[in-house]
């Protein structure tokens, strides 16, 4: 997103990302001088930190102001964002990505097997350090992994698929996006001993949380320029990822519809890439995507309603609410 979510901002908060962050260079520091750069590549990158922001305020929910997290917050923070961090390094041998975070791609600079181990190494620490949280965070955590890839394998299903459906695109975006974002509030709620109760709402706020955010992501790749995103525009559409504008326009039928899926279903030209991204722009599948994009917020917002006024509550709906406003500007 073009400006940092307001979660981000609390003082307290940057407190205890700087705490994540020492953890995290530290949880993959091996005996090994080489295995430790690898692994260590991307952490020293840098990055939001969203997930493990997510656990941290989660697990200070009931509190009226945010309090500095417990370690064993901190550790559960960790945990998920080192499966964040190796489920990149996997996805970019699969994408063949020469860049990330603004860096060089450890697959680029060091090879796909090395990147493959690197990314598997992460995993097993991750794995390692949820496990001395208790065997339901370890479960959790495991289960979790097996979701992004489930999410993943239902993307590569539908590559250069014109055909896919809705329903096929929401299971995927649940795995591969949406179960790491609800996995990290539920670890917050879990390490901090929360009512059961409250651990729920806290992973049904994650989880659709990080449904709206992968099809405001979605969007984006749509409706901005490179510039605004950072990245190279239209990835999806070069990669055969038919995201929700794109099937929403295919669904709405007419000329656009047609011209479309004449196009898609191979590789496209960087000239067909413009005129695919305009159909997609010029027939209301954007304005539809992120109003499915807004129900999500909506029910997200409404998961947060039990805590009340605290600032840990706030500041997520304010990180909800935020995903709307950063996409806004763009798509009108």
């Amino acid at each position: 997103m073009a400006t940092p979510s307001p979660l981000l901002r609390l003082p307290v908060l940057q407190a205890d990302l700087a705490r994540v962050e020492e953890e995290l260079v530290a949880s993959v520091r091996s005996e090994d001088p080489f295995l430790t750069e690898v692994a260590s590549h991307l952490i020293r990158a840098g990055g939001k930190r969203v997930r493990p922001a997510f656990t941290v305020t989660a697990a200070g929910i009931r509190g009226t102001q945010l309090e500095p997290a417990a370690p064993e917050v901190i550790l559960g923070a960790v945990s998920v964002e080192l499966v964040h961090l190796g489920s990149l390094y996997h996805d970019d041998v699969m994408d063949d990505a020469t860049t990330r975070r603004t860096v060089e791609s450890v697959n680029a600079r060091w090879g796909n097997l090395k990147a493959i181990l690197a990314g598997d190494y992460l995993l097993a620490k991750a794995s390692e350090i949820a496990a001395s949280l208790g065997t339901e965070v370890a479960g959790l955590l495991a289960s979790t992994i097996g979701r992004l890839c489930e999410g993943q394998v239902l993307e590569l299903q539908h590559t250069f698929d014109a055909a896919r459906t809705e329903s096929a695109y929401l299971a995927s975006i649940e795995g591969k996006t949406a179960s790491l974002l609800a996995t990290a509030c539920r670890v917050g709620g879990l390490v901090a001993g929360l009512p059961r109760d409250d651990v729920e709402h806290l992973t049904s706020f994650g989880r659709d949380f990080g449904m709206a955010f992968q099809i405001v992501d979605d969007v984006l790749d749509v409706v901005a320029t490179d510039e605004e995103l950072g990245k190279p525009a239209g990835h999806d559409l070069l990669e055969g990822v038919y995201t929700l504008p794109v099937i929403r326009t295919l669904a709405e039928g007419g000329g656009a519809a047609r011209r479309l899926g004449q196009l898609l279903g191979q590789p496209l030209s960087e000239s067909d890439l413009a005129t695919a991204r305009e159909l997609v722009r010029s027939n209301g599948a954007v304005d539809g995507a992120l109003g499915t994009a807004r129900r999500y917020v909506e029910s997200a917002l409404g998961a947060l309603e039990p805590f009340g006024a605290s600032e840990s509550a706030e500041a997520l709906g304010a990180a909800a609410r935020h995903l709307l406003d950063s996409v806004a500007a763009i798509a009108s």
